[in-house]
């Protein structure tokens, strides 16, 4: 049987006039035409423009602004020349402080909608640099023959494609300022067409990118990227297949970034693929929060739920009696144990655990004074319902999803007792629309 073909809807090419009533979730503005939802694109609420449809479906719209007639005083002109094109960024257009307000409205109104739990009390928000912050990322890399070059950066708009792009102002300067020369370096390359990413790992002190390669480089290409490492204070390393497969550059030393808490003589060593906060900053602060927060002390045993390579649990078990790490990808564990030994703590223990299934393990028939959280966008779910079993007198959880940290903070209040005290947001990723957020729960 012949597949039908589908007809790609044709959109009006009329500008619309409206007026933005609210922001969604990912900070586009929301308005109504005709009874339908539009969504669009660098809209703010109040202001009054014409857009012109990007795509037309059966519950909503999409837009973009084509002229606008009033302006929200919110509103300032994007730093970036890329703006609007590069999909790395979603707020720009916003006035950096307003940024932050806008993200605490929207906690408020997911934990009202989603958990049916009123916020009794806002933390200030944490805020930091604005720029130059981001010290992990995975930038795409394509050669484009019809351009006559490598793009490196990150993908249009609601776009798949790759955006041209010569600079990237959100990143820290070491790479962000050097697009273009690893463009070039690249493009000069026999395999540039066989170069797909580049994860981006920064520490306080060097930056790594492990470039991840579909065919092996020629011993002129590895001579030629070691000039360009060497011309640049930069550590290079090829990724074959898998993230267990990152290994340096032929010719150059292994060197794990790290980045540290001085207030708390931690220092944490991570490989290129790993996760850890992108903004340092704010995850100092962050830190700091969680501490004066729970106001450890000798007799507390506290879980860390989704601990990662010990971000948080290193620095409470500096105050805690003992601590238990609990997280579900190995390498990210063994690490962990690796950063405990060479800070010297000794009070805290790391398990390998996938928290979205039953438990057999020991640590888990014991009992919690205080629960630290800090999930994946999916959130806690399924986790949760262990926790009448662990009694923890206090509950922080820390989440990059304000949805899931509701509907959570509705199952911890309405189900299993707990109260709500505060709740906040950290400005983890200025100049986009990702809300880091942290809440509070004690037992009634």
């Amino acid at each position: 049987m012949a597949r039908r073909r589908t007809r790609k809807k044709t959109l009006p090419e009329q500008p619309v006039r409206t007026t933005i009533e609210s922001l969604a979730h990912d900070g586009r503005g929301v308005t109504h035409v005709d009874g339908k939802v539009v969504f669009i694109d660098e809209a703010l609420p109040g202001e009054e423009l014409d857009f012109i449809y990007t795509d037309i479906r059966r519950d909503y719209a999409e837009g973009k602004v084509h002229k606008l007639i009033s302006f929200s005083d919110d509103r300032v002109e994007a730093k970036c020349p890329h703006y609007g094109i590069c999909g790395g960024c979603s707020f720009q257009h916003v006035e950096s402080s307003a940024q932050i307000n806008i993200k605490q409205t929207l906690l408020q109104e997911q934990f009202s909608r989603i958990g049916k739990v009123e916020i009794p009390e806002l933390w200030e928000p944490l805020t930091g640099p604005h720029w130059g912050y981001r010290q992990k990322a995975r930038m795409g890399v394509k050669y484009v023959p019809k351009k006559g070059r490598v793009l490196v950066g990150f993908r249009e708009r609601r776009n798949p494609f790759l955006a041209e792009i010569e600079e990237c102002i959100v990143m820290n300067p070491v790479v962000g300022t050097r697009l273009m020369a690893l463009s070039e370096m690249i493009g000069d390359l026999s395999i540039r067409a066989k170069i797909p990413q580049i994860e981006v790992a920064i520490g306080d002190k060097d930056c790594v990118l492990a470039i991840r390669v579909l065919e092996p480089p020629t011993e002129a290409d590895q001579q030629h990227m070691l000039e360009f490492a060497k011309e640049y204070n930069i550590v290079l390393y090829l990724q074959s297949k898998g993230p267990d497969t990152i290994a340096p550059l032929p010719g150059q030393q292994p060197v794990l970034p790290h980045y540290a808490l001085p207030e708390h003589g931690i220092e944490f060593e991570f490989k290129p693929a790993m996760f850890t906060q992108v903004n340092y900053e704010i995850n100092r602060k962050m830190i700091n929060r969680v501490l004066e927060t729970l106001d450890l002390n000798e007799q507390d045993t506290v879980l860390d739920l989704f601990c990662g390579l010990g971000n948080f649990t290193l620095p409470m078990a500096k105050k805690a009696g003992q601590v238990v790490g609990i997280e579900g990808d190995l390498p990210l564990v063994n690490h962990a144990r690796n950063n405990a030994k060479k800070n010297g703590i000794e009070n805290v223990e790391f398990h390998v655990a996938d928290l979205t299934k039953p438990i057999e393990q020991p640590w888990a028939k014991q009992s919690f004074t205080k629960i630290l959280l800090d999930p994946s966008r999916a959130g806690a779910l399924d986790v949760l319902h262990w926790f009448p079993k662990w009694n923890p007198k206090q509950i922080v959880y820390v989440s990059c999803n304000p949805s899931t940290l509701a509907r959570d903070a509705g199952v911890l209040v309405n189900d299993l007792g707990y109260k709500l005290v505060k709740a906040g947001v950290m400005d983890m990723f200025p100049q986009t629309a990702h809300v880091e957020s942290i809440a509070l729960f004690e037992k009634t």
